[in-house]
């Protein structure tokens, strides 16, 4: 009695798998390659080794197999060569195919990386194949192989013996020594193009008898990046989403995407400064079912694009592009300023980042889409540069001229060492002390007619000085007195010899300062060898040993040295500095943070608790 079992149906295989080349012909895209391999095997040319190197889902391994075909088909019948278009009929065709032939060998270099695994490939190359004409190693993901491991295979590769064939795939051609890479022919397996992989696309949904729209095989090319394996296996995935007929906005729903034409519009509603209505839109995308970090990356894709279309206007006639979108993009390129879209560019670039590794990627895409709003009406600096020259040219920065003060203090400060004369300046915060009403206005640095009168200020090195301690740098005043044997002096020029211990910083610091607390005025500060007089310490050191002498010839001072041997002269100054009257003739009190009296550029002193205007 016959067995009546029904035969197991066969198991589905994925659309990259069933459709995968199986000649050179069938290769899409690397026109290049095939036909240096067809000239190659028409000539008896045929290589000791080949590299192919591309990314993923280009046909790398795919291609080391159809050469390995090629190389040991002998046809129907059983008596061809070498050929480039192999029959897929014979015994060796069909075992390739299948992955079962004795003779080519395929090896992971992943999980084979060692040299004792290429110790195995050593030992066999001596023998003959066992029924082909070749035989043929295929290394797949070769740039994982160990140091070793490529240093081992050097000698066989070089010289193989004429049976042996070497076929090597890799996506990170620069992890391959050098010294391989000279051993083999290369082959760079390129992107498929757009146009290209539409067709493929369209032929294979044709031979499977599925409907899918144009607008589908449009975003499932955009999506595959140039890999023709990612591109059939996102048509193998949009077919059993679609359950008949695709459509793109089932395919958009698939790949996690945004309509491309709802995005182009919250496009437009940031570079309008509509932060309610883009948040608006990016909520209802959001509610739709799309990716908030992918509605990011449309962002960025569409300011690059935008981008290239105003450098290249043929760039919008990409296949993948709609024609609505074409139009939209061609509008947006001719009246959006290329500033605009590089700044868009930047900050799409952190805010990516940041929803990557946020907590709440929506929360973050929100705050993105506010900051983008914010300085969308933001002034570009050619336009702050215009407005700044119009508003001189009218004369908005002039400022009253500032008297320049005497030479010698005044009586009521010859005690404090402040310049007679000196205009306070207010703070850019707004603050002023009880100083600042002193004089009309303040100083600005900025007016032309300003930095004269800012260097005739300080007449003298003391002044400078005396400027150091007013903006209280201690560790630049303690190095000034110390190490400064002064040469020459001018306004807006210092000549020193510096001390042998002095900083080799000194002059560059002290020039930075003043022109800084100057208002930018530029001061050269030089250093010379030779010249120099004694520093305002030694200066000082002087005078109290001077002061000390002299008291040791008072009287009542000998006397006191007398009864107490061991007492020691010190040297106190107690006359207070003259107090500050103001318009009322009453004494005011410095505020220590309070602006510096003198014809000092603003000099904002910052205050972690005040908030930003």
């Amino acid at each position: 009695m016959p067995d009546a079992t029904p035969a197991p149906a066969p198991a589905y295989q994925v659309l990259a798998r069933k459709y995968r080349p199986e000649t050179f012909a069938d290769l899409v895209g690397q026109d290049a390659m095939v036909r240096t391999l067809k000239n190659a095997f028409a000539a008896d040319r045929i290589a000791q080794a080949f590299i192919m190197t591309g990314i993923r889902g280009t046909g790398k391994t795919t291609t080391a197999r159809i050469i390995a075909k090629g190389m040991n088909c002998i046809g129907p019948d059983g008596t061809g060569g070498p050929t480039t278009e192999p029959c897929g009929v014979c015994e060796h065709c069909r075992a390739i195919m299948e992955g079962r032939h004795v003779d080519v060998l395929e090896m992971d270099a992943a999980s084979r990386t060692g040299v004792g695994d290429i110790r195995e490939i050593i030992e066999s190359v001596h023998y003959r194949a066992a029924s082909a004409r070749y035989k043929i190693y295929i290394i797949d993901e070769v740039h994982m192989l160990s140091t070793s491991a490529f240093n081992a295979l050097l000698k066989t590769l070089e010289e193989p013996p004429p049976h042996v064939k070497f076929i090597f795939a890799t996506t990170e051609i620069r992890k391959v020594p050098v010294t391989v890479l000279s051993r083999c022919q290369r082959f760079d397996l390129r992107r498929i193009e757009p146009e290209v992989m539409i067709a493929l696309l369209r032929r294979i949904a044709g031979a499977e008898g599925a409907q899918i729209s144009d607008d589908a095989l449009a975003l499932i090319t955009r999506a595959a990046e140039g890999s023709a394996r990612d591109g059939t296996s996102l048509l193998d995935q949009a077919i059993s989403h679609g359950a008949g007929e695709t459509t793109a906005p089932q395919v958009r729903a698939m790949l996690g995407l945004a309509d491309r034409g709802r995005v182009l519009d919250l496009f437009d509603m940031i570079l309008r400064g509509s932060a309610a209505e883009a948040l608006a839109e990016m909520q209802s995308q959001y509610a739709e079912g799309a990716d908030p970090l992918a509605v990011l990356r449309d962002l960025a894709e569409i300011t690059h694009w935008i981008s290239v279309v105003k450098i290249t206007p043929d760039a919008a006639d990409d296949p993948t592009i709609g024609p609505d979108e074409r139009e939209r993009g061609r509008d947006m390129a001719a009246r959006i300023p290329m500033r605009a879209l590089s700044r868009m560019w930047q900050m799409l670039l952190k805010a990516l980042e940041e929803v990557s590794v946020a907590p709440n990627a929506m929360m973050a895409a929100e705050m993105a889409i506010i900051r983008l709003t914010h300085v969308a009406d933001l002034p570009d600096p050619e336009a702050l540069i215009r407005k700044v020259q119009a508003a001189q040219a009218a004369g908005e920065f002039t400022r009253p001229a500032v008297t320049a003060p005497a030479a010698s203090p005044s009586p009521a400060h010859a005690g404090n060492g402040h310049a007679a004369g000196v205009a306070p300046v207010m703070h850019a915060g707004g603050r002023s002390g009880p100083l600042a009403a002193r004089q009309p206005a303040p100083v600005d640095a900025l007016a032309p007619q300003a930095i004269p009168e800012i260097l005739a200020s300080y007449p003298d090195f003391e002044s400078v000085v005396d400027l150091i301690r007013r903006m209280r740098d201690m560790a630049l005043l303690f190095d000034v007195e110390k190490s400064v044997r002064l040469v020459r002096y001018s306004p807006g020029r210092i000549e020193f010899q510096p001390a042998p211990d002095a900083p080799a910083s000194l002059a560059a610091r002290l020039s930075d300062r003043l022109r800084g607390w100057t208002g930018g005025t530029r001061w050269t500060v030089s250093v010379v060898d030779t010249g120099g007089g004694p520093t305002i310490a030694e200066r000082r050191a002087e005078r109290e040993t001077a002061e000390i002498e002299a008291a040791r010839q008072n009287p009542v001072v000998q006397a006191i040295l007398s009864i107490v041997p061991g007492a020691a002269i010190t040297v106190r100054h107690e006359n207070p500095p003259a107090p500050i009257l103001d318009e009322d003739g009453e004494a005011v009190t410095e505020d220590l943070h309070g602006p510096s009296d003198g014809p000092v550029a603003a000099v904002e002193e910052w205050d972690p608790f005040e908030d930003e205007d």
